[in-house]
């Protein structure tokens, strides 16, 4: 049973249930496996939490 974890900033629950599907479907296809054994876990995180180059997340976009 293959599971895949993803960080990601916090997303809307349609956008969530998208990726799940999508990460899914392809992860499926190219492993031969069933969906149904196919775990996705997804781990949000506060954009003030998560610093790309040595800055903030909210701090990129008033640049």
């Amino acid at each position: 049973m293959p599971s895949i974890t993803m960080e990601l900033v916090k997303m809307s629950k349609e956008k969530k249930a998208q990726l799940v599907k999508e990460v899914t479907e392809s992860t499926s296809r190219l492993t031969g496996l069933p969906e149904q054994v196919i775990f996705v876990f997804i781990k949000e995180n506060d954009p003030e939490n998560v610093g790309v180059g040595g800055v903030l997340l909210p701090d990129m976009k008033k640049e």
